[in-house]
Protein backbone atom coordinates (compact mmCIF):
# COMPACT_ATOMS: atom_id res chain seq x y z
CA UNK A 1 0.00 0.00 0.00
CA UNK A 2 1.14 3.55 -0.59
CA UNK A 3 -0.06 6.75 0.10
CA UNK A 4 -0.87 8.63 -3.31
CA UNK A 5 -2.53 12.29 -2.25
CA UNK A 6 -3.61 14.03 1.06
CA UNK A 7 -6.33 16.25 0.95
CA UNK A 8 -6.41 19.18 3.29
CA UNK A 9 -9.79 20.92 4.45
CA UNK A 10 -10.25 24.42 6.92
CA UNK A 11 -13.32 23.81 8.22
CA UNK A 12 -15.54 27.08 8.96
CA UNK A 13 -18.08 26.42 10.86
CA UNK A 14 -19.78 28.12 13.82
CA UNK A 15 -16.89 30.38 14.61
CA UNK A 16 -14.73 27.11 14.64
CA UNK A 17 -12.10 26.83 11.97
CA UNK A 18 -10.69 22.81 12.57
CA UNK A 19 -8.43 21.63 9.96
CA UNK A 20 -8.34 18.09 8.69
CA UNK A 21 -5.89 15.94 7.04
CA UNK A 22 -7.14 13.23 4.98
CA UNK A 23 -4.67 10.53 3.55
CA UNK A 24 -5.75 8.61 0.36
CA UNK A 25 -3.66 5.68 -0.90
CA UNK A 26 -3.67 3.30 -3.96
CA UNK A 27 -5.46 0.44 -2.54
CA UNK A 28 -8.90 2.75 -1.62
CA UNK A 29 -8.62 3.19 2.17
CA UNK A 30 -8.35 6.75 3.21
CA UNK A 31 -7.77 8.20 6.70
CA UNK A 32 -8.37 11.61 8.07
CA UNK A 33 -6.56 13.06 10.98
CA UNK A 34 -7.40 16.62 12.73
CA UNK A 35 -4.82 19.51 13.35
CA UNK A 36 -6.14 21.03 16.76
CA UNK A 37 -6.08 24.87 15.97
CA UNK A 38 -9.38 24.77 16.11
CA UNK A 39 -9.89 28.43 17.61
CA UNK A 40 -7.54 31.68 17.61
CA UNK A 41 -4.99 31.93 14.80
CA UNK A 42 -3.09 29.33 12.90
CA UNK A 43 -5.73 27.69 10.80
CA UNK A 44 -4.19 28.71 7.71
CA UNK A 45 -0.63 28.11 8.66
CA UNK A 46 -1.42 24.58 10.22
CA UNK A 47 -2.88 23.92 6.28
CA UNK A 48 -0.10 24.85 4.94
CA UNK A 49 2.38 22.91 7.33
CA UNK A 50 0.22 19.93 6.56
CA UNK A 51 1.11 20.06 2.95
CA UNK A 52 4.24 21.18 2.96
CA UNK A 53 5.12 18.11 5.32
CA UNK A 54 2.46 15.65 3.04
CA UNK A 55 4.85 16.74 0.08
CA UNK A 56 8.26 16.21 1.87
CA UNK A 57 7.68 13.01 3.64
CA UNK A 58 4.07 11.47 3.46
CA UNK A 59 3.20 10.69 -0.60
CA UNK A 60 4.58 7.29 -2.05
CA UNK A 61 5.33 6.08 1.91
CA UNK A 62 3.56 2.81 3.07
CA UNK A 63 1.31 4.00 5.52
CA UNK A 64 1.89 1.18 7.97
CA UNK A 65 5.20 2.89 9.04
CA UNK A 66 3.68 5.36 11.21
CA UNK A 67 6.64 5.62 13.66
CA UNK A 68 9.26 5.69 11.05
CA UNK A 69 7.09 8.46 9.06
CA UNK A 70 6.97 10.15 12.38
CA UNK A 71 11.02 10.35 13.52
CA UNK A 72 10.84 11.89 9.80
CA UNK A 73 9.30 14.29 9.93
CA UNK A 74 10.24 15.28 13.97
CA UNK A 75 13.91 14.31 12.50
CA UNK A 76 14.32 16.11 9.40
CA UNK A 77 11.80 19.43 9.84
CA UNK A 78 14.72 21.45 11.70
CA UNK A 79 11.83 23.28 13.31
CA UNK A 80 10.21 20.52 15.13
CA UNK A 81 12.97 20.26 17.50
CA UNK A 82 11.83 22.99 20.13
CA UNK A 83 8.72 23.95 17.70
CA UNK A 84 5.51 25.24 18.73
CA UNK A 85 1.98 24.47 17.61
CA UNK A 86 1.74 24.49 14.07
CA UNK A 87 4.50 21.89 12.96
CA UNK A 88 3.23 19.93 15.42
CA UNK A 89 -0.35 20.26 15.02
CA UNK A 90 0.32 19.37 11.31
CA UNK A 91 2.21 16.25 12.07
CA UNK A 92 -0.71 15.24 14.80
CA UNK A 93 -3.10 15.34 11.78
CA UNK A 94 -1.10 12.91 9.27
CA UNK A 95 -0.17 10.65 12.29
CA UNK A 96 -3.27 10.20 13.15
CA UNK A 97 -4.35 9.10 9.51
CA UNK A 98 -2.00 6.86 9.39
CA UNK A 99 -3.30 5.04 12.36
CA UNK A 100 -6.91 5.48 10.90
CA UNK A 101 -5.72 4.19 7.42
CA UNK A 102 -4.05 0.76 9.20
CA UNK A 103 -7.03 0.37 11.29
CA UNK A 104 -9.12 0.11 8.64
CA UNK A 105 -6.90 -2.08 6.67
CA UNK A 106 -6.64 -4.52 9.66
CA UNK A 107 -10.06 -3.87 10.50
CA UNK A 108 -9.72 -3.05 13.75
CA UNK A 109 -10.31 0.18 16.07
CA UNK A 110 -6.89 1.98 16.46
CA UNK A 111 -7.13 1.11 20.38
CA UNK A 112 -6.64 -2.08 19.88
CA UNK A 113 -3.28 -1.68 17.91
CA UNK A 114 -2.25 0.40 21.60
CA UNK A 115 -2.81 -2.79 23.55
CA UNK A 116 -6.73 -3.46 23.47
CA UNK A 117 -9.63 -1.48 25.80
CA UNK A 118 -9.40 -0.48 29.64
CA UNK A 119 -12.75 0.51 29.50
CA UNK A 120 -15.99 0.77 27.33
CA UNK A 121 -16.97 3.77 27.38
CA UNK A 122 -15.33 7.34 28.56
CA UNK A 123 -16.63 9.65 31.19
CA UNK A 124 -16.96 13.10 29.62
CA UNK A 125 -17.19 17.08 31.00
CA UNK A 126 -19.67 19.51 29.09
CA UNK A 127 -17.36 22.86 27.60
CA UNK A 128 -18.39 26.16 25.77
CA UNK A 129 -22.22 26.16 27.62
CA UNK A 130 -20.35 29.51 29.60
CA UNK A 131 -18.82 31.41 26.83
CA UNK A 132 -22.31 34.12 26.48
CA UNK A 133 -22.63 34.30 30.59
CA UNK A 134 -22.23 37.18 31.91
CA UNK A 135 -23.86 37.88 35.85
CA UNK A 136 -23.37 34.92 38.14
CA UNK A 137 -27.37 34.33 37.86
CA UNK A 138 -26.45 33.43 34.13
CA UNK A 139 -23.95 31.31 34.81
CA UNK A 140 -26.18 29.68 37.41
CA UNK A 141 -29.13 29.53 34.77
CA UNK A 142 -26.74 27.32 31.94
CA UNK A 143 -25.24 25.27 34.36
CA UNK A 144 -28.40 24.15 35.54
CA UNK A 145 -29.49 23.31 32.13
CA UNK A 146 -26.40 21.43 31.56
CA UNK A 147 -26.93 18.91 34.16
CA UNK A 148 -30.57 18.53 33.06
CA UNK A 149 -29.05 18.01 29.74
CA UNK A 150 -27.43 14.82 31.89
CA UNK A 151 -23.96 15.62 32.21
CA UNK A 152 -22.18 15.21 35.88
CA UNK A 153 -19.57 17.74 34.98
CA UNK A 154 -19.00 20.68 33.37
CA UNK A 155 -16.19 23.31 32.61
CA UNK A 156 -16.41 27.45 32.86
CA UNK A 157 -14.25 30.39 32.26
CA UNK A 158 -14.97 32.68 35.21
CA UNK A 159 -12.04 35.42 34.39
CA UNK A 160 -14.38 35.37 30.53
CA UNK A 161 -17.29 37.82 29.37
CA UNK A 162 -19.52 37.78 25.87
CA UNK A 163 -17.74 40.64 25.22
CA UNK A 164 -14.20 38.86 25.26
CA UNK A 165 -14.92 35.96 23.17
CA UNK A 166 -12.82 37.26 19.89
CA UNK A 167 -13.05 35.45 16.33
CA UNK A 168 -12.60 32.34 15.63
CA UNK A 169 -13.68 31.89 19.14
CA UNK A 170 -10.75 33.15 21.30
CA UNK A 171 -11.42 34.15 24.74
CA UNK A 172 -10.07 37.21 25.37
CA UNK A 173 -9.65 37.55 29.39
CA UNK A 174 -10.62 40.95 30.40
CA UNK A 175 -8.07 40.97 33.68
CA UNK A 176 -5.16 40.70 30.55
CA UNK A 177 -2.46 39.77 33.23
CA UNK A 178 -4.00 42.50 35.84
CA UNK A 179 -7.38 42.07 37.90
CA UNK A 180 -8.41 44.17 40.36
CA UNK A 181 -10.55 43.53 43.53
CA UNK A 182 -14.40 44.20 41.81
CA UNK A 183 -12.97 41.46 38.98
CA UNK A 184 -11.86 39.19 41.59
CA UNK A 185 -15.11 39.46 43.45
CA UNK A 186 -17.09 38.67 40.43
CA UNK A 187 -15.13 35.60 39.47
CA UNK A 188 -15.71 33.94 42.63
CA UNK A 189 -19.17 34.61 42.41
CA UNK A 190 -19.35 33.23 38.94
CA UNK A 191 -18.05 30.09 40.36
CA UNK A 192 -20.01 29.98 43.53
CA UNK A 193 -23.71 30.53 41.59
CA UNK A 194 -22.37 27.66 39.62
CA UNK A 195 -21.86 25.62 42.20
CA UNK A 196 -24.72 25.99 44.35
CA UNK A 197 -26.54 25.90 41.46
CA UNK A 198 -25.53 22.06 40.34
CA UNK A 199 -24.80 21.05 43.77
CA UNK A 200 -22.25 19.13 45.76
CA UNK A 201 -22.41 16.02 43.29
CA UNK A 202 -21.51 17.42 40.25
CA UNK A 203 -17.88 18.23 39.22
CA UNK A 204 -17.19 21.65 38.43
CA UNK A 205 -14.19 22.17 36.90
CA UNK A 206 -12.39 25.80 36.14
CA UNK A 207 -10.12 26.96 32.72
CA UNK A 208 -8.02 30.14 34.20
CA UNK A 209 -6.49 30.01 30.34
CA UNK A 210 -3.07 31.54 32.30
CA UNK A 211 -4.69 35.34 32.18
CA UNK A 212 -2.75 36.58 35.62
CA UNK A 213 0.16 36.29 37.39
CA UNK A 214 1.57 34.24 39.70
CA UNK A 215 0.67 35.81 42.78
CA UNK A 216 -3.09 37.00 41.48
CA UNK A 217 -3.99 33.39 40.48
CA UNK A 218 -2.61 32.02 43.85
CA UNK A 219 -4.84 34.72 45.43
CA UNK A 220 -7.98 33.67 43.71
CA UNK A 221 -6.82 30.20 43.66
CA UNK A 222 -7.35 30.11 47.37
CA UNK A 223 -10.82 31.88 47.23
CA UNK A 224 -11.71 29.09 44.93
CA UNK A 225 -10.81 26.31 47.03
CA UNK A 226 -14.18 26.25 49.14
CA UNK A 227 -15.75 25.34 46.30
CA UNK A 228 -14.57 21.79 45.88
CA UNK A 229 -13.46 22.26 42.11
CA UNK A 230 -11.98 18.77 40.02
CA UNK A 231 -9.61 20.75 38.77
CA UNK A 232 -7.46 24.34 38.58
CA UNK A 233 -6.63 24.34 34.58
CA UNK A 234 -3.98 26.50 33.82
CA UNK A 235 -3.45 28.74 36.16
CA UNK A 236 -0.25 30.47 34.66
CA UNK A 237 1.85 30.02 31.24
CA UNK A 238 2.60 26.92 31.15
CA UNK A 239 6.07 27.12 30.01
CA UNK A 240 7.00 28.72 33.60
CA UNK A 241 7.08 25.38 35.37
CA UNK A 242 8.38 27.31 38.20
CA UNK A 243 5.58 29.60 38.39
CA UNK A 244 3.47 26.51 37.84
CA UNK A 245 4.81 24.59 40.37
CA UNK A 246 4.79 27.18 42.98
CA UNK A 247 0.85 27.95 42.17
CA UNK A 248 0.29 23.86 43.06
CA UNK A 249 2.31 24.67 46.29
CA UNK A 250 -0.05 27.17 47.78
CA UNK A 251 -3.38 26.18 45.88
CA UNK A 252 -5.10 23.03 47.57
CA UNK A 253 -6.81 22.03 44.65
CA UNK A 254 -5.79 20.17 41.67
CA UNK A 255 -4.02 21.54 38.85
CA UNK A 256 -4.55 20.83 34.92
CA UNK A 257 -1.96 21.74 31.69
CA UNK A 258 -1.07 21.06 28.85
CA UNK A 259 -3.38 21.68 25.93
CA UNK A 260 -0.42 24.37 24.67
CA UNK A 261 2.69 22.10 25.47
CA UNK A 262 3.92 19.96 22.41
CA UNK A 263 5.41 16.29 22.81
CA UNK A 264 6.65 14.19 25.42
CA UNK A 265 9.69 16.63 25.65
CA UNK A 266 7.57 19.28 26.27
CA UNK A 267 5.56 17.62 29.36
CA UNK A 268 8.90 16.14 30.98
CA UNK A 269 9.54 19.06 33.42
CA UNK A 270 6.18 19.76 34.56
CA UNK A 271 6.50 15.63 35.03
CA UNK A 272 9.64 16.17 36.67
CA UNK A 273 9.04 19.13 39.07
CA UNK A 274 5.79 17.32 40.14
CA UNK A 275 4.24 21.13 39.11
CA UNK A 276 0.41 19.97 38.08
CA UNK A 277 -1.58 16.54 38.64
CA UNK A 278 -3.56 16.40 35.71
CA UNK A 279 -2.07 16.61 32.18
CA UNK A 280 -4.04 17.57 29.77
CA UNK A 281 -2.17 16.66 25.66
CA UNK A 282 -4.39 17.40 22.94
CA UNK A 283 -3.67 14.50 20.11
CA UNK A 284 -4.16 17.34 17.45
CA UNK A 285 -1.17 19.32 18.16
CA UNK A 286 0.85 17.38 20.50
CA UNK A 287 2.59 14.97 18.15
CA UNK A 288 -0.53 12.60 17.29
CA UNK A 289 -1.96 9.47 19.06
CA UNK A 290 1.03 7.31 19.65
CA UNK A 291 2.79 10.49 21.53
CA UNK A 292 -0.24 11.25 23.61
CA UNK A 293 -0.07 7.79 24.46
CA UNK A 294 3.76 7.91 25.38
CA UNK A 295 2.83 11.07 27.35
CA UNK A 296 0.18 9.38 29.35
CA UNK A 297 2.89 6.71 30.03
CA UNK A 298 5.23 9.01 31.55
CA UNK A 299 2.83 10.45 33.22
CA UNK A 300 2.08 6.99 35.06
CA UNK A 301 5.14 7.28 36.49
CA UNK A 302 4.57 10.54 38.40
CA UNK A 303 1.73 9.33 39.71
CA UNK A 304 -0.20 11.98 36.99
CA UNK A 305 -3.74 11.47 35.46
CA UNK A 306 -4.85 12.31 32.09
CA UNK A 307 -7.31 14.33 30.61
CA UNK A 308 -7.08 14.48 26.69
CA UNK A 309 -7.85 18.29 25.44
CA UNK A 310 -10.50 18.17 22.34
CA UNK A 311 -11.78 21.87 20.75
CA UNK A 312 -11.95 20.59 17.07
CA UNK A 313 -13.69 19.00 14.84
CA UNK A 314 -15.51 15.40 15.89
CA UNK A 315 -12.00 13.89 14.26
CA UNK A 316 -10.64 15.21 16.86
CA UNK A 317 -12.97 13.67 19.51
CA UNK A 318 -12.69 10.19 17.92
CA UNK A 319 -9.19 9.71 18.12
CA UNK A 320 -9.31 11.05 21.62
CA UNK A 321 -11.77 8.25 22.46
CA UNK A 322 -9.18 5.88 20.89
CA UNK A 323 -6.59 7.05 23.30
CA UNK A 324 -8.68 7.08 26.24
CA UNK A 325 -9.62 3.30 25.55
CA UNK A 326 -6.30 2.16 26.32
CA UNK A 327 -4.54 4.28 28.79
CA UNK A 328 -4.90 3.25 32.90
CA UNK A 329 -4.18 7.11 34.11
CA UNK A 330 -7.54 8.76 32.09
CA UNK A 331 -9.79 10.55 33.85
CA UNK A 332 -11.74 12.22 31.73
CA UNK A 333 -12.52 13.83 28.65
CA UNK A 334 -13.30 17.46 27.10
CA UNK A 335 -16.57 17.84 24.81
CA UNK A 336 -18.21 20.38 22.96
CA UNK A 337 -21.58 19.41 22.91
CA UNK A 338 -23.37 22.99 22.10
CA UNK A 339 -21.85 23.45 18.74
CA UNK A 340 -24.31 24.33 16.00
CA UNK A 341 -25.41 21.02 14.40
CA UNK A 342 -23.31 21.17 10.91
CA UNK A 343 -20.15 21.71 13.41
CA UNK A 344 -20.97 17.50 13.43
CA UNK A 345 -22.15 16.66 10.32
CA UNK A 346 -18.69 16.79 8.76
CA UNK A 347 -18.59 12.99 9.48
CA UNK A 348 -21.04 10.02 9.61
CA UNK A 349 -20.68 9.49 13.17
CA UNK A 350 -19.55 12.25 15.55
CA UNK A 351 -18.96 10.48 19.07
CA UNK A 352 -20.69 13.92 21.06
CA UNK A 353 -23.73 14.52 18.65
CA UNK A 354 -26.94 14.84 20.71
CA UNK A 355 -25.74 13.24 23.63
CA UNK A 356 -27.31 13.88 26.92
CA UNK A 357 -25.35 12.14 29.25
CA UNK A 358 -21.70 12.24 31.08
CA UNK A 359 -20.37 8.91 28.97
CA UNK A 360 -19.21 7.73 25.48
CA UNK A 361 -19.23 4.95 24.10
CA UNK A 362 -15.88 3.32 22.81
CA UNK A 363 -16.35 3.06 19.08
CA UNK A 364 -15.47 -0.40 17.67
CA UNK A 365 -15.75 0.30 14.06
CA UNK A 366 -12.00 0.24 12.50
CA UNK A 367 -9.54 2.86 12.31
CA UNK A 368 -11.08 6.05 14.17
CA UNK A 369 -14.83 4.69 13.61
CA UNK A 370 -15.65 8.00 11.27
CA UNK A 371 -15.80 9.09 7.93
CA UNK A 372 -15.58 12.42 6.28
CA UNK A 373 -18.93 13.27 4.72
CA UNK A 374 -17.84 13.98 1.04
CA UNK A 375 -20.83 16.84 0.05
CA UNK A 376 -20.37 18.32 3.63
CA UNK A 377 -16.32 19.19 3.92
CA UNK A 378 -16.12 19.79 -0.17
CA UNK A 379 -16.73 23.43 -0.05
CA UNK A 380 -13.97 23.46 2.75
CA UNK A 381 -10.82 21.87 0.11
CA UNK A 382 -7.91 24.07 1.14
CA UNK A 383 -5.18 22.45 -0.86
CA UNK A 384 -4.79 19.01 -2.37
CA UNK A 385 -1.09 17.06 -3.05
CA UNK A 386 -0.32 13.79 -5.51
CA UNK A 387 2.10 11.64 -6.42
Amino acid sequence: MKITAVKIYLIEIGGRRPVVAQILTDEGISGVGDAAIAYGAGATAAAGMIKDLAESFVLGQDPFRIEAIWSEMYDHTFWAKGGGPIIFAGISAIEQALWDIKGKALDVPVYEMLGGKFRDKARVYANGWSFRCSTPDEYAREAERVVKDGYNALKLYPLASPETIGPHGLIKHVSLRAIDRAAENLTVARVKAVREAVGPDIDVLVDMSAELTTDAIIRLGQRLEEFDLFFFEEPVDPFDVEALKKVSEHVNMPIAVGERLYTRYGFRRVMEQHAADILQPDIGNTGGIMETKKIAAMAEVYNMRIQPHVCASPVSTAAALQLAACIPNFIILEIYPYRIPEHFQVVDHAPEWDMKESYLPISNRPGLGVELVEERVRPFLRAECKT
